[in-house]
């Protein structure tokens, strides 16, 4: 029984010390680690940096947008029904690209207007 507790000890200890000198011989450093950051999103310059929203270049969800709201009023005005579908389809497009950043309130309308430019249009037969 002593025997066994002895081995059971070693075992133990050197399970422990291989543990130890894998902790030890880790390559990567600690002190090393720099995080990312995106230059476009650091405004300043040297050690005075402040960040800053990046500039969305990307204009598809405005004009979509746009196009929604036409459409929609061309199909309410002129009783077309294929411009409903196309102000649904434009109004889509518009909110599944959208940042999070961006004024939801416009784009819901938008999306409501062409909507209702289906349902006017179908409900005026």
């Amino acid at each position: 029984l002593i025997l066994l507790d002895s081995l059971l000890q070693e075992r133990l200890t050197t399970k422990s010390r291989k543990e130890s000198q894998k902790m030890e011989t880790d390559p990567r450093r600690a002190d090393r680690i720099v995080r990312y950051v995106n230059p476009s999103t650091i405004a300043g310059q040297g050690n005075d940096t402040e960040r800053k929203e990046p500039v969305s270049d990307d204009l598809m969800p405005d004009y979509m947008n746009v196009l929604g709201m036409v459409f929609s009023m061309c199909a309410l005005m002129m009783r077309i029904k294929w411009c409903a579908w196309v102000a649904v389809y434009c109004s889509c497009i518009s909110f599944t690209n959208t940042k999070y950043s961006d004024d939801t309130k416009q784009i819901m309308s938008s999306f409501m207007l062409s909507l209702s430019a289906v349902v006017m249009s179908y409900l005026q037969n």
